[in-house]
């Protein structure tokens, strides 16, 4: 009886379990359905018919029609091809300072026998409670650094829970290799670049991919400090079009005077174009993602 009955019980709970992963799969499906559709819907827009698409009401599982002419005046439009050279320029120059200036905060403050660690590492979690504001950022930064590109670079070379990452991540490497370096008269420029850097891999993918998305995704603090349209990246060109609703010679530099109707798909071709590389670039990353967040995680 009491076999049988320990029988039962295993398979009630394997029932369960098994509906439970059932529903589970089900809204996790639909989840990714709700998240995916969005892009799917803007690729679909940007590559149907302008007049047929104007009169479409409702869902888009299909093109309706089929043109690339969006495509070709996108790419056209000296704004589109400024903005990507600008673009591309933040995010390889800005995430190489931002993983130098990283690497070395993290590695000082993973220092077990430097004696003001803790000190310092309260004095930078507390500028992630307390910050001066908008109005004083900008004073400063605008009487340091101007107009230029500088201000897009500068201001979050370093930012505070990316240090905190990665300093957790030197930490769980093994102090011994530390002690066999310095005994064959390794200095801490060769401990960081032969051991640390080596054996933080993960970690500095998920950096990498964390910085270059923020650096991909700026507008706001181009659209405040940038005066020059020439030094405009691709997100602000595109705020252009989708917010103000508006296109023209003088800011797009895309004549659509003739063909006005296809001024909405011109809008979701931007969008895929600034999207599409990050998209590409995520899959490379994504196999570093979840280790290097654990391990900047686990410990404290």
């Amino acid at each position: 009886m009491v076999g049988g009955t320990t029988v039962a019980r295993k398979k009630s709970l394997k029932n369960k379990f098994g509906v439970f992963d059932g529903i589970n799969y089900f809204l996790l499906s639909m989840l990714c359905l709700l998240t995916l559709y969005p892009i799917i819907y803007v690729l679909f827009a940007s590559i149907s018919d302008p007049v047929l698409f104007q009169s479409h009401k409702g869902l888009l599982m299909k093109p309706i029609g089929f043109t690339i002419e969006a495509y070709r005046l996108v790419f056209e439009s000296p704004a589109v091809l400024t903005g990507y050279k600008n673009t591309l320029f933040y995010v390889i120059v800005g995430t190489s300072i931002n993983l130098f200036l990283t690497s070395l905060g993290a590695y000082a403050l993973a220092q077990k026998d430097l004696y003001i660690a803790k000190v310092l590492t309260i004095m930078i979690i507390f500028t992630m409670q307390f910050k001066g504001g908008l109005i004083p950022t900008y004073y400063v930064v605008n009487q340091l650094l101007g107009h230029s590109r500088l201000t897009l670079l500068l201001p979050q070379a370093i930012i505070t829970m990316n240090l905190i990452i990665m300093r957790t991540s030197f930490r769980s490497i093994p102090e011994s290799l530390f002690e066999s370096a310095r005994i064959d008269g390794a200095n801490d420029m060769t401990l960081l670049s032969k051991i640390v850097l080596p054996l933080s891999k993960p970690v500095m993918a998920v950096m990498a991919l964390y910085y270059g998305v923020n650096h991909w995704n700026q507008w706001f603090q181009a659209s405040i400090y940038l005066r020059d349209r020439k030094l405009y990246p691709l997100q602000l060109f595109l705020r252009e079009i989708v917010l103000q609703n508006q296109l023209d010679e003088s800011s797009m530099g895309i004549d659509v005077g003739t063909e006005a109707h296809i001024g909405v798909i011109i809008k979701y071709a931007t969008i895929m174009v600034a999207v599409i590389p990050i998209l590409c670039v995520y899959p490379y990353i994504q196999k570093f993602f979840v280790k290097g967040v654990m391990i900047g995680a686990i410990k404290g």
